[in-house]
């Protein structure tokens, strides 16, 4: 968990906020900015993009906090995203998420207790033909049953 004692994390945040602070509307490119360099917006950050940005502390923990692909708080070491989109439901994709949230215990935007997997809804990854559809860590997989999503898992540490 990045820290605000630490120097390489404040760097980061003060070199996106530079980075971003002069566009229109700099606030969601900057804690993008942010989440791609440490993972999250940590919460101690908030203040800093609020003061140099002109914003609240609320605008800027609203706006952390409405976007979902943005996050407050680490990810697990491994991140599942399942498809939600028509497709991957017309294909029984409702099974899967209900299995996927059963097997690991937790809900979309949540992580395991032990740190090793979140999960995440997305909206559609590009492969309608085999659907349903998934990410573990970017990495695609198709067609996906809920035997075989439980044999993906068996890959990873939990």
């Amino acid at each position: 968990m990045t820290h605000p004692d630490e120097p390489s994390a404040r760097a980061t945040v003060e070199r996106a906020i530079a980075a971003t602070r002069d566009l229109p509307g700099p606030l969601l490119g900057t804690l993008q900015a942010i989440q791609r360099e440490l993972g999250h917006v940590p919460d101690w950050a908030v203040p800093m993009v609020a003061t140099a940005l002109n914003l609240s502390r609320a605008e800027v923990h609203g706006t952390l906090t409405f976007y979902h692909d943005l996050r407050g708080t680490p990810p697990g070491r491994h991140v599942v995203r399942v498809c939600r989109a028509e497709s991957c439901q017309a294909m029984n994709g409702a099974r899967l998420e209900q299995h996927i949230k059963s097997r690991l215990g937790i809900d979309y935007h949540q992580t395991t207790a032990d740190g090793a997997l979140t999960l995440e809804p997305a909206y559609c990854f590009g492969h309608c033909a085999c659907s349903p559809a998934i990410t573990i860590d970017n990495e695609p997989h198709v067609g996906v049953t809920p035997e075989r999503f439980d044999a993906l898992l068996e890959g990873f540490a939990q």
